[in-house]
This record gives structure tokens, sequence and C-alpha cells, in this order.
């Protein structure tokens, strides 16, 4: 885990960064404070060293990596939201799938931005949220607007948690549900992709970047 840096002006906007890949992160602190009104408190390189530093630090926003071993960046903001509740979020993520966007926004995500964007963008992004108004990636808006999921969201996440090959009672566990209503979200879900097995439908499901 990085070091708190400390110090700055008290109108910076106080960020913990977290994101997998040490080099990007690094490069991201240093660009995001030299766009000025940001202060990188901590970098995280986990989902798990992101919750840690958010409850230890308190600061104003959380900047996450979508896809991080351990936690991802959605499980950690949803495990932060019971001790931050109002705690700011700007998701990073090299896959801004439909799908994706629709899981950060029910997580109460108010910042959904590409890891391809300028630094400038992803600045003013941090802005934008931090005063209270959402941002949401034009493309990724676009994409959500036309997409054309018939699944919901609970067979959409047994879909998911049947793709990270989990058995259907560690669904269950997982999802705070009985075995038959994740077999019945699973049979659902299959009749709709008209998939012969639960994985097949899951495969269907991330090739339509419903995932």
């Amino acid at each position: 885990m990085g070091r708190g840096r400390g110090g700055g002006d008290v109108n910076e906007i106080r960020i913990v960064l977290a994101d997998d890949e040490k080099l990007l992160r690094t490069a991201l602190a240093t660009l995001l404070e030299m766009e000025g009104g940001i202060r990188v408190e901590e970098v995280a390189a986990d989902g798990d060293e992101a919750v840690e530093a958010v409850r230890r630090i308190d600061p104003d926003m959380l900047v996450t990596d979508m896809e991080m071993p351990g936690l991802d960046g959605i499980a950690a903001v949803e495990a932060l939201r019971q001790t931050h509740p109002d705690l700011p979020v700007v998701m990073l993520t090299r896959h801004a799938r439909p799908g994706v966007l629709r899981r950060a926004l029910k997580a109460g995500v108010a910042g959904f931005v590409t890891k391809s964007a300028e630094p400038e963008e992803i600045a003013d992004a941090i802005r934008k949220v931090h005063s209270g108004q959402r941002w949401i990636d034009p493309d990724t808006t676009a994409r959500a607007i036309s997409d054309d999921c018939p699944l919901t969201d609970r067979e959409l996440d047994a879909l998911r948690a049947t793709s990270e090959g989990y058995s259907v009672a560690r669904i269950a566990q997982q999802l705070h549900l009985a075995e038959g209503t994740v077999r019945n979200y699973l049979s659902s879900a299959m009749q709709k992709t008209q998939a012969s097995t639960r994985h097949d439908a899951a495969r269907f499901a991330r090739r339509r970047e419903w995932l």
C-alpha cells in the first residue's frame, strides 16, 4: 500500500486511488496532482487495500479501477457503503460494458471513466462528482442506451458468478439466496439466451457485453 502524502491545500479534493497496475497508479497519481485541486492521499493495489485506506483516512473520494484481484472495484464500493454510505466514487475501467455500468450505478458509483481517457478528463470527472454531479463516459452512455439485454439484475448476478467458476451453492451464499432460487434464475437466463447450460449462458452474455 502507498504512503499517505499529507500536507497540501485544505481546499484540495483528497482521494484514495486504487489500481492493481503499479505503473499506471503511480503515473496517474502524479498526473492528477499536476492537474491541480486534487491530492492523492494514498494509493492501493487492490480492493481490500482500498477499503482499508478509506476507512482509515476518510478521504473526500475514492477513485478505483474496476477489475482488481481480491475485491474488485464494485465489491470494494459495496463493502464501503456500510461505513461510508455517502462517499463519492469514480470508477476507472478498460472495459466500459453496459453490464459493468449497471453494476457500478447500482453500487452508487457516480463517475464512470475509461482508463484510456486523458488525465484532464479524469480530473474533470473527479471535480464534477465531488461537486455532487454524475459523470459517465459518453461512449458508455450511448452503448447503455442501445443495450438490449433481456436479463434481470439477479440473472446477471448469477451468470457473472457462474463465469467466475462458482458452484450453485457458492453463488447462493454469495448472493444471499436459496440454492433453488439461484437455479431458477439460471434456468430463466438459459431460456432467454437459448443456452443448454449455465456456462454457455454466461459465455453468451459476456460476448454480448451484458456482464
